[in-house]
């Protein structure tokens, strides 16, 4: 959500942001919104302050037993011009909430302009694609070949777009979520949380779920939403709270499932499980005081590096464009691990600072060690790694020429101690 202020202030600033997305400039709109607004909020305040004035003559008047009808016809006509005005303002507040509350978020200076995932710029990587001395399959090549990825009976129970995993693949999704989980918490110092899979309107408005992308989530017969992250919930853990700025940073995490209904992805990834419905992520979410959320953002990608480095994943990390930047975000890093059966980088976690885009929205900011509110809060979401991508890398850079999966050292312990995943 975007401060009016700000644009009023700096008109030719928000639109130059909106530029570097491809959006059309919506300042003047705005502030012609805001400037009738303004006007009839001061006539309705002349008007209530006449009002009395006159209310307070009638009183003096009936003291006097004097005929008061004229200044109470006077009164009503006064209620009739406010209510005229109170609708007026109520509904420029309504255009002006609701066109902010689709504009994206500002980008940082340093995000690259670009139309689209191609400007995007590779800032490092981290180890080299091997070669695994024959020809790779795929994920589902793999899976189905050892008999533990069962796409044919989940699409009759479900459609498209889910996965059965059965035996030692649906371990090792399961090895992989506790792995990330008890690292995050036991080393980077991330409270684990559990948390509602269905939120309401307002939660999902928080973290800007609401109401550009309703179409990419589902939404149940009673009217809440089944999470796409769990950034939705952990976020808005501080929605509408003055928190204690000692209390800051606030470093949360929940391993969940997800729900998307993946709207517009017709044609893409149709094979395999890296496009579903329902899926695994760890997540991590920080909530910070404004002069550090940089500094969060670099140290909550580096813990989700540490997952890939000890899963032993080639991966690289790379600054999304701004025509390739979410909704939310002023910057993204993405993480993509090298996928051998496709030959690509592929995402498999994506860290954003969205500054105080979300807190505003939700109206969660922080308190001075002298008792002061001293403004909004920054919010940082990101993958610490989304499960199901991290068992397609773990299968594809592990796979063996048998068609064994070899299980990374760093999983051996949630994984009663096999070392290799073979067809039964």
């Amino acid at each position: 959500m975007h401060d009016i202020r700000a644009i009023r202030d700096n008109p030719q600033a928000f639109d130059a942001g909106l530029a570097r997305r491809f959006l059309p400039p919506a300042a003047a709109a705005i502030l012609a919104w805001d400037g009738e607004r303004r006007t009839a909020q001061t006539a309705l305040q002349e008007i209530q302050a006449f009002r009395n004035a006159l209310s307070r003559r009638i009183g003096e008047s009936r003291r006097r037993g004097e005929d008061t009808a004229a200044l109470e016809a006077e009164v009503t006509a006064k209620r009739a011009e406010m209510e005229a005005l109170e609708k007026q303002v109520a509904a420029l507040d309504k255009t002006i909430f609701d066109t902010l509350a689709a504009i994206p978020n500002m980008l940082d200076p340093d995000v690259p302009d670009g139309p689209d995932e191609s400007a995007n710029r590779t800032l490092r990587q981290v180890g080299e694609p091997r070669d695994l001395g024959f020809a790779p399959r795929q994920h589902f090549e793999l899976g189905e070949a050892l008999g533990m990825m069962d796409f044919e009976a989940a699409a009759r129970m479900a459609g498209a777009r889910f996965t059965i995993l059965r035996g030692g693949l649906a371990r090792l999704e399961r090895a992989l979520g506790q792995f990330m989980i008890d690292t995050h918490t036991t080393e980077h110092g991330y409270t684990e949380h559990t948390v509602p899979y269905l939120v309401n309107d307002a939660t999902m408005f928080g973290t800007n779920q609401l109401p550009k992308f309703a179409e990419d989530s589902f939404k149940t017969t009673d009217g809440r939403w089944l999470i796409a992250t769990s950034e939705i919930p952990l976020t808005n853990t501080v929605a509408g709270e003055i928190v204690a700025e000692a209390s800051l940073p606030r470093r949360l995490t929940a391993l969940t499932d997800c729900f998307r209904s993946e709207a517009g992805a017709a044609g893409r990834d149709t094979r395999g499980m890296l496009r579903q419905h329902q899926f695994r992520k760890v997540e991590l979410v920080s909530i910070t005081h404004p002069d550090h959320s940089e500094a969060e953002q670099e140290r909550m990608t580096s813990c989700a590096e540490r997952i890939l480095e000890r899963l032993e994943l080639p991966y690289r990390r790379v600054i999304l464009s701004s025509g390739d930047t979410g909704f939310g975000a002023a910057r993204t890093f993405d993480l993509e691990v090298w996928l051998p059966g496709q030959q690509m980088w592929r995402e498999i976690s994506s860290c954003s600072n969205t500054r105080a885009f979300q807190a505003r929205r939700m109206n969660a900011r922080y308190r001075t060690a002298e008792g002061k509110v001293g403004g909004f809060v920054h919010t940082l979401n990101g993958s610490g790694v989304a499960v199901g991508r991290a068992l397609i890398a773990v299968m594809e850079n592990h796979q063996q020429a048998d068609g064994s999966i070899r299980v990374p050292t760093a999983l051996l312990p949630w994984m009663g101690g096999v070392e290799f995943i073979r067809a039964a």
